[in-house]
């Protein structure tokens, strides 16, 4: 029988343990705070277009990035400089994407990080200043503007016969190199109707958050509007009004729930089952007929002083067969929970990549009450 490896031998023991350590129902208790978005209460993208220069020698090529030598080109004329027709062989300078994250309620004057990519052909934006670089929002608006050395923690150098480079050196950040022009408009206060996204959505906990606001609040004003959505109405009279309406309910304590699902990443042989899965009673045997071969040929000599006979290779073959006859059938019963599946895979003496055949084998057959999903 296989033997099943001991690290699949411990998380199910660990897995058994802690389940049986509780003889009543576990509640995993959780803040609306760590459950719910308010909308509305989001980041922005932001995203532009720049130079960084002062690169030393490793920026564009001009000849591969024209687009590079255009935008040289137009910010020398706005500064007062033509070079419209003339070779320019800079290697100095590359073109650029900027974006950011514009946090909510950032106001004017308040700083934000950027992040720089190089669009051509540069080898390293290293020791490189971005500058000035308006960004833009979805609604084509100016909210930011870009500027300053760029830090990319990694480096690359190159000699005739090799190179050698960490990280990504046409990549960097500029901490604090954004400087917030314009808000969204967004006014949290003025709001007399909130909603509630759920990060997990989920029929069940959508009505659990509804229930424990109106619980809080001693009146329905919240209701769970769909799986992923709750609505509420705050109320006219609230001390503190709509801030601190949602201080106080992101605080609330709310018991999640969570469909039965098993997940499987089968390029590691990770399995992951909900506590909640169960199977119907069905009878599993796991085994394959194995036919290993080994060579191991050895070679014969003639005796010493001997003027007959030739040094030859003399074959030798061993042949094992493995038909599973020491393989178990193992019935499961019906509403087994997650421990008595484990400790029956187990039993079978399979690792994890068998689990995951015997899984969706028992799936197939409808006797597994939980989604499988698969990644990898």
């Amino acid at each position: 029988m296989a033997r099943t490896p001991f690290y699949y031998v411990r998380l199910a023991a660990l897995v058994g343990a802690a389940l049986a350590m509780a003889g009543t129902p576990v509640f995993a208790f959780s803040r609306v705070k760590d459950l719910v978005d308010i909308q509305g209460i989001r980041d922005n993208q932001l995203v532009g277009y720049g130079l960084v220069v002062g690169l030393n020698g490793t920026g564009d090529s001009l000849k591969n990035a024209p687009f590079t030598q255009l935008s040289i080109q137009t910010i020398l004329e706005r500064m007062g400089v033509n070079t419209r027709g003339q070779t320019m062989q800079t290697k100095n300078v590359a073109a650029v994407m900027v974006t950011a994250s514009l946090p909510a309620f950032a106001t004017p004057g308040s700083h934000v990080d950027i992040s720089v990519s190089a669009m051509g052909d540069a080898k390293s934006l290293q020791g490189g200043t971005l500058v000035v670089t308006p960004l833009y929002g979805a609604d084509n608006q100016v909210y930011a503007v870009a500027q300053g050395p760029v830090a990319t923690g990694s480096f690359s150098a190159e000699g005739q016969g090799a190179s050698v480079t960490r990280g990504v050196p046409t990549a960097g950040r500029i901490a604090n190199g954004g400087i917030v022009e314009k808000d969204t408009g967004f006014q949290l206060a003025s709001l007399t109707d909130l909603k509630l996204t759920l990060r997990n959505p989920d029929l069940t906990t959508a009505t659990r958050i509804a229930a424990a606001v109106n619980a809080f609040l001693g009146n329905a004003v919240a209701k769970a509007v769909d799986p992923s959505n709750v609505s509420l109405g705050v109320p006219a009279n609230y001390a503190g009004g709509v801030m601190a309406l949602l201080t106080d309910i992101e605080q609330l304590k709310v018991d999640p729930d969570q469909p039965a699902k098993v997940i499987i990443d089968e390029n590691s042989g990770v399995i992951v089952m909900g506590a909640d899965v169960r199977i119907n009673t069905v009878a599993i045997a796991q085994g394959n007929l194995t036919i290993r071969v080994q060579e191991t040929p050895q070679v014969s000599q003639p005796s010493p002083f001997s003027n007959t006979g030739t040094t030859e290779v003399v074959p030798r073959t061993k042949i094992d067969v493995d038909d599973s006859k020491g393989n178990k059938m193992t019935i499961m019963q019906s509403g087994v929970s997650l421990q008595s599946l484990v400790d029956g895979l187990n039993a079978l003496g399979v690792g994890p990549r068998d689990v995951i055949s015997i899984l969706q084998a028992v799936k197939a057959a409808g006797a597994l009450q939980a989604e499988i999903e698969v990644i990898g």
